[in-house]
């Protein structure tokens, strides 16, 4: 665990690359001794006046320019298998771990069930907060367990699956718990035996182009990744946080009547009877597929991927967000939420 250190510049520590500058700022890459510096840390009287926050990867995070607060960065490694038995194989992943890195690793152990979630950037720590998911799977489905630490009382949580709150691109951790806990490993039960997720059309399409019939894990998660590849930026090139608006879920009743005024409209119903409307699709029809103002916009082959073009700062990414959200709202009288959170 590192010094604590002060005005730290996190321009990049966020995939947006927005310039940002934290007061206080410390690296956290082990578990063990973190209630004592927490202890210590709020003994400081400059300190004790300030909020917490916890970064992972920056990769679901629109930051300000200035960040008053202790910006505590998860680094904790860890990739293990536990156990495995008759109810599947139990396998830890660090809070500080990159995703993509572990999930190609569970592949390389010959263990499935991550390979639809190949490529989405971020870290092991923060999948249950935001539940991710794509292409027919959500993390969720996945997690056994979630062990934190409480940054107020320096203690250790743990929270069965049940215990999460998991529904569609949210979890417990994004309310109650927002910036008190700091999770440290997550605990994945991934099945014996392989059972593929192909419903998608785009990865069955994707399988077909590169001749594969009977797709492997590892199949699947390079159909995964050509798709992302084709769709979104990569950060590196461009500053982006993935897709940037959830799916809305509408009533059964609002999507038959919305499908009447726009038959083209992608509707996906759901299990307890709402219905997900495609927020790429209604954006792009809002007019923003590819259009920009002044550095920031819509990025030109995926309208749900917000970019900064060059020379962004947080303000230019809210002045989209709400532009974007504001039309679509006017157009088809649906409310679009963003996925990154602004500090």
């Amino acid at each position: 665990m590192n010094a604590l250190a002060n005005d730290v510049d996190l321009s990049a520590s966020n995939t947006f690359g927005l310039p940002s500058r934290a007061s206080f700022f410390a690296r956290i890459d082990a578990a063990a001794g973190l209630g004592e510096s927490l202890a210590l840390w709020r003994q400081n009287t400059e300190l004790a006046a300030l909020p917490w926050r916890i970064l992972g990867g920056g990769s679901n995070l629109v930051l300000p320019r200035r960040i008053e607060a202790l910006v505590l960065k998860v680094e904790i490694p860890g990739r293990e298998i536990l156990s495995s038995g008759d109810d599947g194989v139990f396998v830890r992943g660090g809070g500080g771990e990159t995703w993509h890195d572990f999930v190609q690793w569970t592949l390389a152990q010959a263990l499935s069930g991550l390979e639809n979630l190949s490529l989405i950037p971020g870290t092991v720590g923060a999948s249950p907060i935001q539940n991710i998911g794509a292409y027919g799977v959500e993390v969720m489905d996945l997690i056994h367990q979630v062990r934190a630490v409480d940054l107020r009382s320096g203690e250790p949580r743990v929270f069965p699956r049940e215990a999460c709150q998991f529904s569609y691109r949210d979890s417990i951790f994004k309310h109650q718990w927002a910036d008190r806990l700091m999770i440290t490993e997550v605990i994945f039960r991934l099945p014996k035996s392989f059972r593929p997720n192909i419903g998608y059309g785009d990865i069955t399409r994707q399988l077909e182009t590169s001749g594969v019939t009977k797709p492997s894990p590892l199949d699947i998660a390079a159909a995964v990744m050509a798709i992302r590849r084709s769709k979104l930026p990569d950060p590196a090139q461009i500053g982006n946080a993935g897709s940037f608006f959830k799916n809305p879920l509408v009533p059964a009743e609002f999507a038959a009547e919305l499908k009447t005024r726009f038959p083209a409209v992608v509707t996906y119903p759901q299990a307890d009877g709402l219905v997900k409307l495609a927020a790429g699709w209604l954006i792009e029809q809002a007019g923003w597929k590819g259009r920009r103002l002044g550095p920031a916009g819509m990025f030109e082959r995926q309208a749900l991927c917000l970019v900064n073009h060059g020379g962004a700062a947080a303000e230019d990414i809210i002045a989209v967000r709400d532009a974007v959200a504001n039309d679509v709202l006017a157009k088809f009288g649906v409310r679009l939420e963003a996925e990154p959170v602004h500090w």
